[in-house]
């Protein structure tokens, strides 16, 4: 029999535990002939992440704790291993360098060279030279500089093949060894405001000659590029406002292989990272904004893929048409798949971890919201879902609004059980993306140039009102929450708007001038991101104070819960403890938790699982419920 309760009280079978497994999403999906590999973080094993392969009969773990197959490059790290036969190459996390061993993970061995300092030298998109003899890769020395590099697997010192750009990615050498390709930009620009791929000869001594860039440039962002042929490229850029896929001749012809206002690209936030593939003759598998679609150049099509997991990342193809990936659906968590498209057949590689009856998960409601700024705001809603429990006649459920990080990201339409954890004890939850979101052209992601804090603070608060007045919401119980850049737009939005009773900020950034001035407190990819969202320096200096959350404590909304990882080199704890700091004494109820060993993002599970329960504690002490999570302590 249902029962009825208030909402956020509902017992629910899904608890912290389950929050923390689902951290074992994985990624870094590819194929190497008949075998399919990946990289599947381990809560359960400090968060570390272990490399498996599926054979085509069972899926095997590579590498045993304590490897960990994890890059430190531009602190988000990238591809991290490769395939070569029977060899594999991986960076480990712990020292940062580049090891061969077998597919079994035997006895791995050092094929980078030691550094003067621990993690000195990092390594990341490791790819395959010419003749397969060395791993062509991006080094980045602790002082921020960046170079195309070669490991030779026998050993032996790295050749350096070249610099061009302060960064660099995605090295590619041709099918007939004469030529190599590779993506670069510079400060201020990120790689999807402005980047430019490069093309050069390989001299006689193995390394770089003089470049020319074939694509990309002012407003143009290469985001992937795989040589196609001896004389061309296939690329990956946006010169039209929108990713799009072209063909690139070293005769300097340019097609793009079906024109359209379609995203096809994305975000180049990791190297490594692909959107399409090769399937042969004039096809492609492509996602477009995270669904699976195949791209025919003949018809100048694209076209989506039926699937029972609909929302796709990170893909790999060959021209025998099976597609591997990690995907996931509304109520399926990330795996990693192999899909046959001349069959349909999909087959699931991965063990996703077990969760209760799809009853108990929500299914997404994605539409869309009109800004009174004219633009329209995609946002995803989650109800309150659990087959045990009903709501009180008239009483509405409180919300929880999400802001993506980033802030050059977006949501997707999956399950997502940190999300659960809350509908299935009667929360609605809403995703949005904010003007500034990928997914939908340059024109949308630009619409955050200079606004940041300003435009996707205004349009969280818009979709929240609009569901108010939907009647799905309860509008004295709204909160906003997000990490790194989505904990700023949180602080921003209790800082300066009244639409918000509290908020949740996890490793956030607070405070703009020491994290954007000459990177004091951040780091070298994302020093001068801040410059395209607020404004130059020193000529916008004013707007960074004013911006800044830190700058107005004494204009918040109510109270907040910091969650911060005290190994985090990106939004490092110094921002969250000023901002404590200046809450003490101020009589607004609060609570800061710290976690030693966390970097950027939580991945160990004893660290994931007490955010989720210190999270649900907190609204239910700002909202007056009475929740099953230990009760975390507010100061004042």
């Amino acid at each position: 029999m249902v029962k009825i309760a208030p909402y956020g009280t509902w017992v629910s079978p899904l608890g912290a535990a389950d929050v923390a497994r689902a951290g074992t999403a994985p990624s870094w999906v590819r194929r190497f002939g008949a075998e399919v590999f990946w990289t599947e973080g381990q809560p359960l094993e400090g968060g570390r992440s272990a490399l498996f392969r599926h054979d085509g009969a069972r899926v095997r773990r590579v590498l045993e704790a304590p490897w960990n197959v994890r890059s430190r490059v531009h602190e988000y790290g990238g591809l991290p291993y490769l395939v070569l036969g029977e060899r594999v190459v991986f960076t480990n996390w712990d020292d940062q360098r580049v090891y061969l061993t077998d597919r079994d993970g035997t006895d791995p061995t050092p094929i980078s060279a030691e550094p003067s300092t621990p993690q000195g030298w990092r390594y990341v998109d490791l790819v395959a030279g010419p003749g397969d003899a060395e791993v062509w890769c991006v080094r980045e020395d602790s002082s921020d500089y960046r170079e195309l590099v070669a490991l030779p697997l026998g050993g032996g010192p790295a050749r350096v093949l070249g610099r061009t750009h302060h960064f660099m990615t995605s090295p590619q050498p041709s099918p007939d060894g004469r030529h190599a390709a590779w993506i670069g930009w510079e400060h201020p620009n990120m790689p999807w405001d402005s980047s430019e791929l490069c093309v050069a000869a390989i001299t006689e001594d193995g390394t770089l000659g003089p470049h020319r860039v074939v694509a990309g440039g002012p407003r143009e962002s290469v985001c992937q590029v795989r040589w196609e042929a001896a004389d061309s490229l296939l690329v990956m850029t946006d010169p039209d406002g929108w990713w799009n896929l072209h063909r690139i001749g070293l005769d300097g012809s340019v097609v793009n292989l079906a024109p359209g206002e379609h995203e096809l690209g994305g975000a180049l936030w990791q190297p490594g990272h692909q959107w399409f593939a090769q399937l042969g003759r004039g096809r492609f598998a492509v996602l477009r904004t995270n669904r699976l679609t195949v791209l025919d150049e003949r018809s100048g099509t694209v076209t989506e893929v039926e699937s029972d997991l609909p929302v796709w990342s990170n893909l790999d193809a060959d021209t025998d048409g099976v597609v591997v990936a990690t995907a996931a659906g509304p109520r399926s968590d990330w795996t990693a798949v192999r899909l046959d498209l001349s069959t349909g057949e999909l087959e699931v590689l991965g063990t996703p971890g077990e969760l209760p009856s799809v009853e108990y998960l929500p299914e997404p409601r994605s539409g869309m919201f009109d800004a009174p700024e004219g633009h329209r705001i995609p946002a995803h809603f989650y109800p309150p879902t659990n087959p045990d429990f009903e709501g009180p006649a008239g009483e509405l459920p409180p919300l929880l609004v999400c802001a993506h990080g980033g802030p050059t990201s977006h949501y997707v339409p999956a399950l997502d059980v940190d999300i659960a954890y809350f509908t299935s004890r009667g929360f609605a939850v809403v995703t949005v993306d904010y003007a500034g979101s990928t997914g939908h052209g340059r024109a949308f992601r630009e619409l955050l140039k200079e606004q940041w804090g300003v435009a996707d603070v205004r349009d969280c608060a818009t979709v929240a009102t609009a569901l108010v007045k939907e009647g799905l919401a309860d509008p004295g119980r709204i909160a906003i929450r997000g990490g790194s850049a989505g904990g700023w737009t949180a602080a921003a939005a209790i800082t300066s708007v009244d639409t918000f009773r509290c908020a949740t900020l996890r490793y956030p950034i607070l405070d703009l001038t020491p994290w954007a001035d000459g990177g004091v407190e951040s780091h070298d990819f994302e020093s001068r991101y801040v410059e395209g969202l607020v404004g130059s320096l020193p000529e916008h200096r004013d707007r960074y104070l004013e911006r800044s959350p830190i700058s107005h404590i004494d204009h918040l909304a109510g109270p907040v819960l910091l969650l911060q990882g005290l190994e985090d080199r990106v939004c490092p704890p110094a921002q969250a403890d000023r901002f404590v700091a200046a809450l003490d004494g101020t009589g607004v109820p609060h609570a800061y938790l710290t976690f030693p060993g966390e970097q950027h993002g939580f991945r160990a599970a004893a660290t994931i699982a007490a955010a989720a329960e210190a999270e649900l504690s907190f609204y239910g002490q700002v909202f007056g419920i009475e929740t099953d999570a230990p009760e975390v302590g507010l100061h004042r």
